[in-house]
């Protein structure tokens, strides 16, 4: 009997991944690469042609940066910011989560909630950040004029002279504009978990708060652990909104690394060297505390049992290299 020959379809998905892959490698890993390479050179200068590496003490472009008072402050600003609007936004987004998410409550309208609270991450950043600058204009910006209309202050204030004020609204610009991606990824995720695991518990007698608290959050164990990476790499990687919103300022109150990064490679400086090398830090930080992340969040009784079934895997191994 003759045999159908199989189909091998194999090669047409290779084919549909060479313009990922080429891209990939031009846009991606050739800069990345060629950023690494710049931090070990002292490339200074938008036409330069006698490029080198460092002499002596090769990481010297990295202690440099680390010296500098002005990024020193804007890796302090990142952290600020990004702690003090990320905590209030998985908060409020694991609240809403447990709202839509339980049968119970039977919300109206729940489509159009989760729409309103999603729709500012659909405006650009720089749009948002232009935005706000204009609401807090003195003497004629909308705050102002709203204060002053309700008695609230007497006379027009300069918001955007002050650090403090400056740095909550950047810090409020992000928390607005993202609790609503991250509500959306966390009902994806709880949307996930089979129902009748809620409805034992519901059997059970667990109330409202207990579901939530011991079985929604170990069941999305793993899309907490993608929110938090993808913040914590967005968060320090932080440049639009307080570019476009004082261009770091005032008094570097909003200088944060992306901007510092910028300032240093092209805002009149062409110092690459030293951009390159504070990209890196960053890279380094990022990297570590993304490790950190995937060591906490961890399935502690998967990582147990890969141990167990190592160590018992090695113990055959000599068992049967004893009997030969």
């Amino acid at each position: 009997m003759n045999k159908k020959k199989s189909v091998s379809y194999t090669k047409y998905g290779y084919i549909f991944a060479i313009p990922f892959v080429v891209a990939f490698l031009i846009f991606q890993l050739y800069p990345i690469l060629y950023t690494t390479f710049i931090g070990f050179t002292n490339l200074k200068g938008l036409n330069s042609k006698d490029m080198s590496l460092v002499q002596g003490n090769p990481f010297q472009n990295f202690v440099d940066v680390v010296h500098v008072e002005s990024f020193r402050t804007a890796l302090k600003n990142t952290a600020k910011i990004w702690i003090l609007n990320f905590i209030p936004q998985i908060g409020l987004a694991l609240l809403l989560t447990a709202w839509f998410t339980d049968v119970r409550s039977k919300i109206k309208g729940m489509g159009f909630f989760k729409v309103v609270f999603y729709m500012p991450n659909i405006i650009t950043a720089a749009t948002v950040a232009i935005l706000f600058n204009a609401l807090f204009q003195s003497p004629t910006g909308p705050v102002n004029d709203i204060l002053c209309s309700l008695h609230i202050q007497d006379a027009p204030v300069q918001y955007l002279v002050s650090k403090t004020t400056a740095q909550n609204v950047v810090i409020f610009i992000q928390f607005w504009m993202w609790f609503g991606y991250t509500m959306v990824t966390l009902i994806s995720g709880v949307i996930g978990i089979d129902p009748a695991i809620f409805e034992a518990a519901e059997i059970d007698g667990a109330n409202r708060v207990q579901t939530f608290l011991f079985i929604t959050l170990p069941c999305i164990r793993t899309i907490m652990l993608f929110t938090l990476v993808t913040s914590l790499i967005g968060g320090l990687n932080m440049f639009d909104i307080p570019k476009c919103f004082l261009d770091g300022g005032p008094d570097s109150a909003t200088l944060t690394t992306s901007v510092f990064i910028y300032n240093q490679a092209f805002s009149g400086s062409y110092i690459y060297n030293k951009a390159a090398a504070a990209s890196m830090i960053m890279f380094a930080i990022i990297v570590f505390f993304s490790s950190m992340l995937f060591y906490i969040l961890r399935d502690k009784d998967e990582a147990a049992m890969k141990k167990l079934k190592k160590r018992e895997l090695r113990e055959a191994k000599l068992a049967a290299r004893g009997m030969m």
